[in-house]
């Protein structure tokens, strides 16, 4: 089998990362995910203002640290670190080998950025977006290494290419070898957000006893495309069946999931323990994947201002009313192009403490115009410092504008898209298409058992619903994904008959009230992923919320109190 170990879930993760995977890790190849929705819109803004420079500057501070000794051991190093500007991500990091005196074979994939001719992304695309990239797959980095390149640098690639690019070279895998490629999806997805696979931002604290920072993930995928997830020994953290769950169901939509390369159905993956720290996933079954590539669009939308007004004690929904009436009489309302106001309550009554009778009213208006979204809003709410409410005061001074972006999904034909690699000696070579793309989407036979029979609830209790399910949840642009788990067959018996999309409307509250929810069942992991679409509008840079990723939205299902049959809580 091959190892794959991970040292970056983002561009800005732990730069000590690689050292230590490549100091104790003992891997075959070491990979790194920098880049994400919002990233493209950041680069693209960098890319401008830093002269050309497109890519994530911390990649090479971690080459520099490790690439010596990678090329004297044979370990090989893939990112998509290159972000919009590949080729240059590719020359610094010869830069850095030059100077270092280490003889590094370079090679990068592009291809993936269409701002140059955007005439086939479906639905048409309207004005001139900053970014605007293809999903591209694994097969340009398996050529990349099976010409000998020591480093192989893309552009935007799906974050578990970085894991099958290097299987396929490694096990000579062929682009029909759909259970193999699937199984490589499955392990490169669990390893591709660095800790999150290792304990991180995992429910059950009480399971981590080892409370150091945790090790970064290893995935040890085998010639079929099974795989071991682990960490480096003597790292801090926890592999286990949960924490691998977490994972596995942190950003999915359906069971079918799709990719450049192949279909992966998250339906048929078998998870076992396989030791300590040491976690099997099987049985994944591949099919072919679609005829287009998906598209991450970026538009620069204008300008944002958030103020945030405190509010203390008695009459908080009074006061709150009192200070729009004011500051929208200072600062005319119509002037802004978006105007959103949230009543964030945190107060108790006859509370404690100052800081516990308090409430925020957070107040965001966007625009077009810097100056009416900057300092012009910003210093209008200061007029209420003396006549407004009683015990007026802000969390921050005043504040300038801030230019914001939105996200739009989108596809393209892949007859569309150039995959391209360039190898060490500076050869271009176009990546081939797999050789079936027309397939239906349904899952292939599989042995994996279907949904349980319903639990005999018997007496229930009224307890935070976290106390029998685990819950991990993200954004996947404008919609959130909240995976929900339980420990025991008991419990997903349950949970399968419990979270219903009107269920999870009515626990998530006013904001979720008139949204679609989709709840798909995953009964071979124990597991639902719910589906809440449009709950971030207009994507991470543009949402609104004061959780605009959606990475609290699991916690606060946990902590819904609901009735709970009184056998599960022995």
């Amino acid at each position: 089998m091959v190892r794959i170990g991970n040292v970056s879930g983002f561009y800005g993760d732990r730069l000590d990362a690689a050292r230590e995977m490549v100091g104790t890790g003992d891997v075959d190849v070491v990979c790194g995910d920098y880049l994400a929705e919002l990233t493209m819109l950041i680069l693209a803004k960098a890319q401008v203002r830093d002269g050309g420079v497109g890519y994530a500057r911390t990649f090479l501070t971690q080459v520099e640290q490790i690439l010596a000794t990678c090329v004297e051991r044979g370990t090989r190093i893939v990112a998509n670190a290159g972000g919009l500007d590949p080729a240059g991500l590719a020359g610094a990091v010869r830069e850095v080998a030059a100077r270092l005196g280490v003889a590094a074979r370079v090679a990068h994939v592009e291809g993936d950025d269409l701002r140059g001719d955007l005439s086939a992304v479906h639905p048409p695309v309207r004005g001139t977006p900053v970014s605007a990239n293809a999903y591209l797959g694994a097969w340009g980095i398996a050529e990349a290494l099976a010409a000998g390149a020591d480093v192989v640098v893309t552009g935007r690639v799906t974050d578990a290419s970085l894991v099958v690019g290097p299987a396929a070279w490694w096990h000579g895998w062929e682009r029909a070898d759909w259970d193999a490629l699937a199984g490589a999806v499955v392990a490169g997805h669990v390893i591709e957000c660095g800790p999150q696979a290792t304990g991180g931002n995992y429910p059950f604290l009480d399971e981590i006893t080892d409370r150091r920072y945790p090790g970064f993930p290893i995935a040890e995928v085998a010639a079929d495309g099974a795989s071991v997830i682990t960490k480096p020994d003597g790292s801090g953290g926890l592999v286990s069946v949960g924490t691998v769950t977490a994972q596995l169901l942190y950003e999915i939509g359906p069971p079918a999931y799709a990719g450049p390369d192949v279909t992966a159905h998250f339906d048929t993956i078998r998870i076992a323990r396989d030791g300590e720290h040491r976690v099997a996933l099987s049985g994944v079954r591949g099919s072919p994947p679609p005829p287009t590539l998906k598209v991450a669009l970026n538009d620069d939308a204008g300008y944002r201002n958030t103020m945030t007004l405190v509010l203390t004690g008695l009459d908080v929904e009074a006061k709150a009313a009192y200070a729009q009436e004011l500051l929208f009489g200072i600062v005319d309302r119509s002037a802004f192009d978006e105007v959103d106001v949230r009543l964030l309550r945190s107060d108790h009554p006859d509370a404690a403490s100052n800081a516990e009778a308090t409430a925020h009213l957070r107040i965001t208006v966007k625009g077009a115009d810097r100056r009416t979204v900057g300092r012009a809003f910003s210093n209008a709410t200061m007029q209420l410092a003396l006549g407004g409410y009683a015990g007026f005061h802000t969390t921050t001074p005043p504040s300038d504008a801030s230019a914001f972006g939105v996200y739009r999904p989108a596809a393209v034909p892949r007859s569309a898209v150039t995959h391209t690699v360039v190898l060490p000696d500076g050869s271009r070579r176009t990546v081939a298409d797999p050789p079936r793309t027309d397939a239906p989407p349904d899952p292939p036979a599989t042995a994996v058992a279907g949904a349980p029979a319903p639990l005999d609830a018997g007496p229930t209790r009224r307890v935070p619903l976290g106390t029998v399910v685990g819950a991990r949840s993200g954004d996947k642009g404008g919609d959130a994904n909240i995976g929900v788990w339980a420990r025991d067959d008991a419990g997903h018996a349950w949970l399968s008959g419990f979270l219903t999309p009107a269920r999870v409307r009515e626990l998530l509250g006013a904001e979720a009230a008139d949204l679609d929810v989709d709840v798909h069942p995953l009964p071979n992991l124990r597991a639902v992923n719910v589906v809440v679409h449009g709950l971030l509008g207009d994507g991470v840079a543009s949402s609104t919320r004061p959780d605009p990723q959606a990475k609290g939205l699991g916690e606060y299902l946990r902590s819904r109190v609901v009735e709970v049959p009184e056998a599960l809580l022995g």
